[in-house]
């Protein structure tokens, strides 16, 4: 076995980020971990640099002068900005897509038009960059429908219409630049009615291999009511889903990866697929190029493998011989969200109790929105502050340990969602009442 050891870069300041470093760092072939920009969590376990993880050219160089042998590129942003094609043009490897490759979430029109040759079950759209047409075209739905800001927002530039006049206002709010670029295409969908699931994978452009199914919390508050956010919480895996709808979505992953190829696309790095579980059977609602936030606080915690060495095969085109597989636990996870979030909301406000938290049995605290002030002080940074991660031997009991652990961690403006895994203890007809 070879004594090599890899330098690792990881560009990124999430939850997500934060749950990738931890994993990467229990890998024994791990060198040195550095993050751009990080965040308070990330900046105690590695070093911190400061990048524009979103300029490939400055990533490449930096990675060069400082002998990194992979880069992993966790957000959307710097996938389509092409950091992963410039990062393997200068050698080095990366884990990531290409710009190409990243058009599956940098633009739903690319991702539907790909669907559509793929044979892929979606629901049915139209794209406008017209207000008025896009507007005509809701009135002749006369229902409800989904409007969506094409391009990256965040995950919030996405409004689910429940009549016209909701889904005329979501329209508004794309075309008036709510969500910045990303609205000045937009696409309206029919809305798709069942529970959702999320399917991650790992793929090298030929072998994908399937993630652990994982069940995100997009609305705000408890009920799945309020705006959409980036994600309230999340569990995995999902009790619901039966093995003739996984077997599905998995095989509608690899036809996608197969059709990027046919159309001259190597697709390699994370595939997130967004499912809705509908009498049809799954259909998909969006795909994503990267690792999900907040699903991957709870997928990689049960995953049981080396992800150097596995991020490493994808790189390499040698997917098919990695070895993955899982534990028996369960993984809840709950976000702590600033007041006002995904609104406005203050920052800098001190966190304290983390500690305690990860005292408790399977609790880990994933940083998201925080910072290290110059004395040393954790300070919240953001909308979303903390994922709150706990894994057990049952649902039950990684649901009641995570509310447990919450409690514990205290900052001015606390929110989060008590209800996250709770719909899913009804089973399936919960989701029928």
């Amino acid at each position: 076995m070879s004594d090599k050891r890899y330098n690792i870069l990881l560009l990124g300041s999430g939850g997500r980020e934060h749950a990738l470093l931890k994993k990467l760092s229990e890998s024994p072939v791990v060198g040195k971990l550095w993050v751009a920009p990080g965040n308070g969590g990330m900046w105690q376990e590695a070093e911190r640099v400061e990048l524009n993880p979103e300029d490939g050219g400055a990533v490449a160089q930096w990675s060069r002068e400082h002998d990194i042998d992979l880069v992993v590129i966790g957000p959307e942003a710097p996938l389509v900005a092409g950091v992963a094609d410039a990062v393997r043009a200068a050698g080095i490897a990366v884990f990531g897509p290409s710009q190409a490759a990243a058009q599956m979430e940098g633009s739903k029109q690319f991702a539907k038009e790909v669907m559509e040759r793929a044979g892929v079950p979606t629901a049915a759209w139209r794209s406008f960059t017209n207000e008025d047409e896009c507007c005509a075209y809701v009135r002749e739905l006369n229902g409800p429908c989904v409007v969506k800001a094409d391009g990256l927002a965040a995950g919030k530039g996405v409004i689910v219409a429940s009549n016209v006049d909701e889904a005329l206002d979501g329209v508004c709010q794309c075309f008036s630049g709510s969500f910045g670029a990303a609205g000045d295409t937009v696409v309206v969908e029919e809305l798709l009615v069942g529970p959702e699931c999320s399917l991650l994978a790992l793929t090298d452009g030929k072998t994908l291999v399937p993630l652990a199914s994982s069940q995100d919390h997009k609305r705000a508050y408890e009920g799945d009511k309020g705006p959409n956010t980036g994600g309230m919480g999340v569990y995995s895996p999902v009790p619901i889903v039966s093995d003739e709808e996984l077997a599905e979505m998995i095989e509608i992953e690899q036809r996608v990866v197969d059709q990027l190829a046919k159309d001259g696309i190597d697709y390699k790095g994370c595939l997130y697929g967004g499912f809705m579980l509908t009498k049809e059977g799954p259909k998909v609602l969006e795909f994503n190029a990267r690792f999900g936030d907040p699903e991957t606080q709870v997928v990689l915690p049960r995953m049981e493998a080396d992800l150097v060495e596995v991020f490493l095969a994808i790189d390499e085109g040698r997917l098919e011989e990695a070895e993955i597989s899982w534990s028996d636990s369960w993984a809840v996870d709950i976000v702590l969200a600033s007041a006002g979030y995904p609104g406005s909301y203050e920052t800098g406000k001190p966190i304290s109790g983390i500690d305690k938290a990860e005292k408790l049995e399977g609790v880990t605290v994933y940083h998201a929105g925080t910072r290290l002030e110059e004395d040393g002080t954790l300070v919240t940074a953001g909308g979303r502050v903390l994922g709150v991660t706990a894994v057990a031997a049952s649902f039950e009991e990684a649901r009641e340990r995570v509310l447990q652990a919450c409690e514990l961690i205290e900052f001015e403006g606390k929110t989060y969602r008590r209800d996250i895994g709770l719909k899913a203890l009804g089973g399936r007809a919960a989701w029928e009442m």
